[in-house]
């Protein structure tokens, strides 16, 4: 029995419901990084990482690759970086329109 798509959606969105993940997704998309790499640019505990990482490989988001006697990951969907880039304009969206509407609430308003 196959899953509905909305269902699908839900349990993808879902994965990418982790700060952690999310900041993972951002630097792989930039390039593909050790672990220790990603330990450097995040802060986060090293088992905390290898959690986080496991539950990106196992939704396919990610692939890691042993080079020489490292574990280097990268994204495995190019798309998500275009995700992460419209979540990232639709935040700014709405932090915009919240900053236009704070200042037309504001008791100096069109003072």
């Amino acid at each position: 029995m196959s899953v509905p798509l909305y269902q699908a959606k839900a349990e993808f969105f879902k994965t990418l419901g982790h700060p952690a993940r999310i900041r993972i997704l951002e630097l792989l998309s930039e390039r593909d990084h050790a672990v220790h790499e990603l330990l450097d640019r995040i802060d986060i505990e090293p088992s905390s990482l290898s959690q986080q990482l496991a539950v990106l490989r196992r939704t396919s988001l990610v692939t890691s690759t042993r080079v020489g006697g490292e574990v280097v990951y990268s994204v495995s969907v190019p798309e998500v970086r275009d995700l992460l880039l419209a979540a990232r304009r639709i935040l700014s969206g709405i932090i915009a329109a919240q900053g236009e509407l704070e200042s037309e609430l504001s008791p100096t308003a069109g003072s």
